[in-house]
C-alpha cells in the first residue's frame, strides 16, 4: 500500500473520500465538528503540493435526495476551518459535475452532494463508482468510519486508479492498531464495557490472543455475572448470550488472560437519576433494582489494573454515564487511562460511547490515539481485513 508521501500532487485532481457525517442539533447547527476537523490534514496536504481537492462524503442514511441530510450545511464550517473557500456541487455525478471539476485549478476545493442520494453508492455499484472515479487522477480513502462498508465510494472506486492511498487520519489508524495488535508492549489490558455482549464477543475472542488483561465492565457484565450463578434483579442482561460468555471466560483460562469483572455496583430501582440508589454486591442485585454503574471497590480494582498497563484499549462505558448520577464508574476509568498514558502507557480509545465519555471528561488531548471508527474499528478488532482498506492495496 502506498503512502500520500509517496504521490506527487502537482497539478492533479485528488478525490478524497471524507468521513462528514456529523450530528445537527435541531437548528441545523453542527454539535460535534470532530470528523471534519480529523480530515484538514489530508485536505491541507494535497493543497500545500499543488493538487485540487474532490471531496465526497455521505451524511446519515438518506431514501433518495433529502435536502435535510445535504451536505451543503457543511460548507459553511469547512469553510471557516480551512480559511479557504470551499465550492458546493448540488450533484456528486453528472455534466455540470464533471465539467465543474475538470476546470479546477490547482488550490481549488469542491464538495460533492451526499453519496447517498444515490441507492448505487450503497450497493456498490461498479458504474456509479466508474464515474466518480472519472472526475480525478489520484484517489485517497481518509474515511476510517466508513472503511468496513463494502459501498462505490470506499472500495469499488479504488480499481480505477492507478495512484491511490491512505489519506493521513486513514494511515495513523492503520498505524494505531498494528501498535495495538502486532507485538504491543506488554502488559496489555482490554477495558469492554457498553450494554450488549452480543456486539462484542467477536472482539473478545480475538483481542484474546494478545491481551494479558480483560476488563468486563457496562450492562454486558450482567450477561456473564448471570452466567456464574449471581443474581442480577432487574439489570440488563442477554439470555441467549449466557453460553458465549462461558466460552469466553474457558477460552481465557486457557490463555492465561485475567478476566476482571465487577465486584460491587451502583443499583437503582429507576432508569433515572431520581431513583432510590444503593450500591450491593454485583452478585446479589436485589428484585425491582439494576445497576447502572460500577461502585467502588471494582472502580479501585480496575483503576489498578490499568495503571501497570503499558498498553490500553479501551472500547465502551462502564454504566450509564450520560446521567450524574451513574458516571463515576466510567469517570474513574477514564481518569486511571490518563494516568497511565502520562505514565509512558499506549492507550487507543474507540468506539461512539467511550469516546463521548472522554469528551464529556474533557480529556480527549490526554489520551494517545483516540480512533474516529465505531464499526470500522470493532471489525478491524475483530481481526478482519477491512473492504476499504484492502482496495487501497490492490
Amino acid at each position: 500500500m502506498k503512502s500520500i508521501s509517496e504521490i506527487s500532487f502537482n497539478s492533479k485532481k485528488v478525490f478524497i473520500r471524507v468521513d462528514f457525517n456529523v450530528p445537527f442539533n435541531d437548528s441545523g447547527e453542527i454539535t460535534d465538528s470532530s470528523r471534519i476537523i480529523a480530515a484538514l490534514p489530508t485536505i491541507e496536504y494535497v493543497l500545500s503540493n499543488g493538487g485540487a481537492c474532490i471531496l465526497a462524503s455521505h451524511l446519515g442514511r438518506p431514501v433518495g435526495k433529502n435536502p435535510e441530510l445535504s451536505l451543503k450545511k457543511i460548507i459553511p464550517e469547512l469553510k471557516k476551518l480551512l480559511r479557504k473557500d470551499v465550492m458546493f456541487l448540488e450533484d456528486s455525478i453528472g455534466v455540470k459535475t464533471k465539467e465543474t471539476c475538470s476546470n479546477l485549478k490547482n488550490g481549488q476545493i469542491v464538495l460533492l452532494e451526499n453519496l447517498r442520494f444515490y441507492e448505487e453508492e450503497t450497493k456498490a455499484d461498479i458504474d456509479f463508482a466508474k464515474e466518480l472515479s472519472s472526475l480525478a487522477d489520484i484517489y485517497i480513502n481518509d474515511a476510517y468510519g466508513t472503511t468496513h462498508r463494502e459501498h462505490a465510494s470506499t472500495a469499488t472506486i479504488a480499481q480505477f486508479f492507478g495512484e491511490k492511498a491512505p489519506g493521513m487520519l486513514l494511515e495513523k489508524e492503520i498505524e494505531s492498531l498494528k501498535k495495538l495488535m502486532e507485538n504491543p508492549k506488554k502488559p496489555v489490558t482490554a477495558i469492554i464495557g457498553g450494554a450488549k455482549v452480543s456486539s462484542k464477543i467477536s472482539v473478545i475472542a480475538n483481542i484474546m490472543g494478545f491481551v494479558d488483561n480483560l476488563i468486563i465492565g457496562g450492562g454486558m457484565a450482567y450477561t456473564f455475572i448471570k452466567n456464574n450463578g449471581g443474581r442480577i434483579g432487574d439489570s440488563i442482561f442477554e439470555a441467549d448470550r449466557l453460553k458465549d460468555c462461558g466460552e469466553i471466560l474457558s477460552k481465557a483460562k486457557q490463555k492465561n488472560v485475567n478476566v476482571f469483572l465487577p465486584e460491587d455496583v451502583l443499583c437503582s430501582n429507576e432508569f433515572s437519576d431520581a431513583g432510590l440508589q444503593k450500591v450491593t454486591d454485583v452478585y446479589e442485585v436485589p428484585d425491582g433494582w439494576q445497576g447502572l454503574d460500577i461502585g467502588p471497590k471494582t472502580a479501585y480494582k480496575f483503576e489498578q489494573v490499568i495503571q501497570g498497563s503499558s498498553t490500553i484499549l479501551w472500547n465502551g462505558p462502564m454504566g450509564v454515564f450520560e446521567k450524574p448520577s451513574f458516571e463515576k464508574g466510567t469517570k474513574s476509568v477514564a481518569d486511571a487511562v490518563v494516568k497511565a498514558t502520562q505514565n509512558g502507557a499506549y492507550s487507543m480509545i474507540g468506539g461512539g460511547d467511550s469516546v463521548a465519555a472522554i469528551k464529556k471528561f474533557n480529556i480527549q488531548d490526554d489520551v494517545s490515539f483516540i480512533s474516529t471508527g465505531g464499526g470500522a474499528m470493532l471489525e478491524s478488532l475483530e481481526g478482519k481485513l477491512l473492504p476499504g482498506i484492502k482496495a487501497l492495496s490492490q
